[in-house]
């Protein structure tokens, strides 16, 4: 430092120094320094950041690789799920339909047997009807026998003019049409 300040003092006083200077030695020095960094730099910094960039590198690519695949599964899932969704959508519409067809099948069995049932209630009841009609006719004519007989005996009991036997018959006439 003395020399610094010396230096600076001797310029000041007067004597011309040279601030810069080319000197051979001091370039050849500065240029193996430089060499040598360089050199220092190229095997110790160089190569493993060219490596670790390398490795980076590939495992981006990787990743992308992955992720390409990754999206191709993802469509080729989509496009499966798409197809059993209208697969399922289509079946589920058979499934349906079947369902309908069975239903109407039963509906016109179910028809079918109501309407039979029916028309063996109405065939019993019409039977039934007739029976009902032919006993009750069964019973008049058995009232007007008995009514005819019990005129048959009135008639007998008494002689009768042929004036007694018509106010006897159009009683008994009266009587009957009453009784219906």
């Amino acid at each position: 430092m003395l020399n610094i300040l010396g230096a600076a003092s001797e310029s000041a006083s007067g004597s011309t120094l040279a601030l810069v200077s080319i000197d051979p030695g001091t370039i050849v020095f500065t240029l193996i320094n430089t060499l040598i960094i360089f050199l220092i730099f190229r095997i110790f910094l160089y190569k493993p950041v060219c490596n670790i960039l390398e490795k980076r590198k590939q495992m981006a690519a990787a990743e992308i690789d992955d992720a390409r695949k990754a999206k191709e599964e993802a469509e080729k899932a989509q496009q499966e799920y798409i197809a059993r969704l209208a697969d399922a959508k289509s079946e589920a519409a058979e499934i349906v339909k079947a369902a309908t067809l069975r239903a109407q099948k039963r509906e016109e069995e179910i028809l079918g047997e109501a309407n039979k049932k029916a028309a063996e209630l109405r065939a019993k009841a019409e039977e039934s009807i007739e029976r009902d009609k032919q006993r009750a006719l069964n019973e008049v004519k058995d009232e007007i026998s008995e009514m005819v007989v019990m005129a048959a005996q009135k008639v007998v009991e008494k002689e009768i003019s042929a004036k007694d036997n018509e106010d006897i018959i159009s009683k008994f006439l009266e009587e009957v049409g009453a009784n219906k």
